[in-house]
């Protein structure tokens, strides 16, 4: 039988998801593809290039055949942290251009649909790299995904529109504080739903590996995990504990669920998509 392959980003917010296959009981009964970009994960599934991977959920309305595997995810009920939009200072109000990290499609839209339905403005959109330096010195805003958001927060979990006072400020017009707008906590706040940015996924009809126990084995190894990031994302460990195991959540709650219904709703609504795709799960 061959090998299974499974493709994944290498953002702390999914090592419980990996860990099994990197370090535990699922060590060496897969091969593991790594990137630090979601949309690469989905670029391979959708070319058929892997059996299984961890993408964001929007991919599930553009690559055909594709199951998703119920129940794991990489989610929030309330807060993520690491999905923002930084600003120098400024309200969203006044937000006329974002600066937009395209390596999750799914954060993009949401992005965009919170502007459109919730804030009823239309910036103007520039994809950029993920260097908060140079998407604030041509955009009003910027969305910053995974550790390099994360990068950004402080012990205590910043509250969305807090200011951040920078100790190493980026070389950009208009000084060391920032602004961090949690995209998840927005979204609860104009719909009272979690949300859900990535789940694995095939194209296979059925699926040999359990992500479920591969999650729980992860769950219970977040103290070696966050060692492994501690040196990459200096918030400390236990604030990085804290993050994993209060913040991002790994399964998919009524709440959640219903938010994901919305999300593709409102994207078809707002012109992201042309249809809403029912979704089919393994």
């Amino acid at each position: 039988m061959q090998t299974p392959r499974i493709s994944a980003s290498s953002y702390s917010n999914t090592a419980p998801l990996i860990w099994s296959f990197l370090y535990g009981s699922n060590h060496g009964k897969v091969e593991l593809v790594l990137d630090n970009a979601p949309a690469r994960s989905a670029e391979m599934l959708m070319q058929d290039r892997v059996d299984a991977a961890l993408v964001p959920v929007i991919a599930s309305q553009f690559i055909e055949g594709v199951r998703l595997i119920p129940g794991v995810c990489v989610g929030a009920k309330e807060k993520v942290r690491s999905v923002c939009l930084i600003t120098n200072g400024a309200d969203l109000d006044d937000v006329r251009s974002v600066a937009l990290d395209a390596s999750s499609q799914t954060s993009v839209f949401l992005t965009k649909i919170l502007f459109r339905e919730f804030l009823e403005s239309e910036p103007e959109w520039r994809v950029a790299e993920p260097d908060i330096g140079a998407m604030l010195a041509e955009s009003d805003a910027a969305l910053l995904i995974g550790d390099p958001a994360l990068a950004l927060s402080v012990p205590g979990a910043i509250a969305t529109g807090d200011l951040i006072d920078v100790k190493n400020p980026p070389a950009y017009a208009g000084g060391s504080s920032l602004r961090a707008f949690d995209l998840a906590e927005l979204w609860h706040s104009y719909t009272g739903l979690g949300f859900v940015f990535a789940m694995w996924m095939t194209r296979r009809e059925t699926c040999p590996i359990d992500f479920a126990a591969a999650r729980d084995e992860g769950l219970a190894h977040l103290e070696e995990i966050a060692a492994n990031y501690q040196t990459e994302i200096p918030i400390g460990r236990e604030n990085l504990i804290e993050y994993l195991s209060q913040n991002v959540s790994y399964s998919i709650d009524d709440s959640m669920k219903k938010g994901m219904e919305l999300y593709f709703e409102l994207a078809k609504k707002n012109g992201l998509l042309r249809e809403n795709r029912p979704l089919v799960f393994v």
